[in-house]
């Protein structure tokens, strides 16, 4: 399925839940955190898969500081999963200190964007696609998307950067 999200459009406006410091549920208005600034969406297909844990994010988490120092305000992550489940992966992350582990556990967000990944064979349900964005006032400028749920270099950190 082709995304429905490109380039020059708005970015959907969307609620994500995640667990705060004392793990409170919350949830997050994607255009309240971005309106006016730079920030990057960055989804995996899901919490504590090898691909996601072991390429994906540690990328994300090793460049966050030199992303941020490009004018970039938030780095946020987004998998379908349940806020709880996205707390306990972001704990196992300890050096972690800018990427923002966020929730969308029915899809709907990622329905939303037109970039929902099919993995009922794997048995894993409706799933976000592999992709990173990089909004500018609510303004899609890069929409780096993975074919399927696989690891390439397209939708990683240094891609992000080059973009900046």
């Amino acid at each position: 399925m082709a995304p429905t999200i490109a380039v020059g459009d708005t970015i959907p406006d969307g609620k994500l839940m995640y667990l705060d410091e004392k793990d409170q549920l919350q949830s997050l208005s994607l255009h309240s955190i971005g309106s006016g600034k730079k920030m990057v969406l960055f989804a995996v297909p899901g919490a504590f898969t090898p691909g996601c844990s072991l390429k994906h994010v540690p990328g994300f988490i090793e460049k966050a500081e030199e992303i941020k120092s490009k004018g970039v305000s938030e780095i946020l992550l987004l998998s379908v999963n349940d806020a709880y489940v996205m707390k306990a992966w972001e704990r196992t992350y300890p050096e972690n200190k800018h990427i923002k582990f966020l929730a969308d556990g029915s899809a709907a967000y990622t329905r939303a964007l037109g970039l929902e990944l099919d993995a009922m064979d794997a048995g894993a349900g409706v799933r976000a696609r592999r992709f990173a964005l990089l909004a500018d006032d609510l303004k899609i400028q890069v929409a780096n998307i993975e074919e399927g749920g696989d690891v390439t270099a397209i939708s990683s950190a240094d891609e992000i950067l080059k973009a900046l």
